[in-house]
């Protein structure tokens, strides 16, 4: 029925009509009662924007590593700090303050956070070692790490899975050969 246009109410009755199909129990009810239409875009949908979207897109010009941050961690209730820079600048922006003041008060304060993280791990490592014991690992890694160590199983694996083994042998079978060829060929 793909041929057809129209909503189901449409192609039935066409159906129907045609006589390919015998007349459903529901036509009559449906014809009577039709269902709710609802407008379809224009083809293009428009983007979902936020306030501080543009401020991320200047945090995100400073600091380009923070791209890394996962922005829907669906087990995480922190927002990413680019959110939370942004938020800050709108929060500052509605108590009067002028955007450039407001962009230099988050920026201090995201990397004071930052600067209290690391300190706060140190003593941590610190106090593992006073204690003999082996060194928590990073509470606050960084979001680059964080990825490197998701992937670092996979990075492994090719070096011990027989299917991997078996193209890495293959690709080198198939330089093998060019290289026999390209020497005995005269190099044409």
């Amino acid at each position: 029925m793909s041929f057809m246009k129209g909503d189901l109410l449409t192609k039935t009755r066409k159906l129907v009509n045609g006589l390919a199909k015998p007349q459903p129990v529901w036509l009559k009810a449906m014809e009577q009662a039709p269902p709710a239409t609802f407008p379809r875009p224009d083809g293009k949908l428009k983007a979902i924007s936020l306030p501080e979207d543009v401020y991320i897109k200047k945090f995100f010009q400073k600091y380009p590593v923070a791209k890394g941050h996962d922005a829907i961690k669906i087990s995480a209730y922190d927002p990413p700090p680019a959110r939370l820079f942004g938020l800050r600048v709108l929060e500052l922006k509605e108590q009067g303050v002028t955007e450039e003041e407001a962009m230099a008060v988050a920026d201090m304060e995201y990397r004071k956070e930052k600067k209290e993280k690391k300190k706060a791990y140190a003593r941590l490592k610190q106090i593992a070692r006073l204690q003999g014991k082996k060194p928590p690992p990073n509470p606050y890694p960084s979001a680059i790490k964080e990825r490197q160590e998701l992937e670092r199983k996979f990075v492994r694996e090719r070096f011990s899975s027989p299917e991997i083994l078996k193209i890495v042998e293959k690709i080198k079978e198939e330089r093998r050969v060019e290289r026999f060829n390209g020497s005995v060929g005269g190099g044409f």
